[in-house]
């Protein structure tokens, strides 16, 4: 029998994670999410990889909203469901969507790649472009591309679903709040 994956109470509840994308997206399938495809061999900078990451995010929520949205005006009016009703849904509610909706702040997916390159599934690739701030701020430093190592194509899914277990070891459950023991103080 099959069963459902689905998380414990809490968590985050995304249609897909930022490590999954991160492999498929420098394997050059960033168009399974609506995102440009890449060059696998050249790579991509990170904030490029975060842009990309966040927008196919919204566009999979909207997607999700218009499509229940639809689900329950036809079947209020007893018709079918319309799929030009669901695009027109979705662009709908992906321009009311916040930026900010989708939980993933820059500072995460850098912490989140950090441990990609630990792991040595991402490398640069040599390659930089410059990069700048603003007129009146130094030089900011530049843009490194990135890509997939061999161990990064032929990671796992567990691993690649959880890639902190992956680097320390350390379990959900271990890393669970819940489960600490904290002593009150007199």
């Amino acid at each position: 029998m099959a069963e459902t994956l689905r998380p414990k109470r809490g968590g985050f509840l995304r249609p897909f994670g930022a490590a999954v994308f991160i492999r498929d997206y420098l394997m050059g399938l960033g168009s399974r999410y609506g995102a440009d495809d890449i060059d696998p061999q050249v790579g991509a900078p990170q904030t490029d990889i975060h842009q990309a990451y966040k927008s196919a995010l919204l566009r999979a929520i909207a997607l999700d909203q218009a499509t229940a949205a639809e689900e329950e005006t036809a079947a209020q009016e007893g018709r079918a469901i319309s799929p030009e009703r669901i695009e027109e849904l979705a662009a709908e509610f992906l321009a009311r969507i916040p930026l900010k909706f989708s939980r993933m702040r820059y500072h995460s997916f850098l912490t989140y790649f950090r441990n990609m390159k630990a792991l040595g599934w991402v490398e640069p690739t040599g390659e930089t472009e410059p990069s700048s701030i603003q007129d009146s701020y130094p030089d900011a430093p530049a843009r490194t591309y990135y890509r997939l190592t061999a161990a990064g194509r032929g990671v796992g899914e567990p691993e690649i679903n959880d890639p902190v277990t992956a680097l320390y070891g350390y379990t959900r459950e271990q890393r669970s709040a819940r489960r600490r023991r904290y002593q009150r103080l007199p």
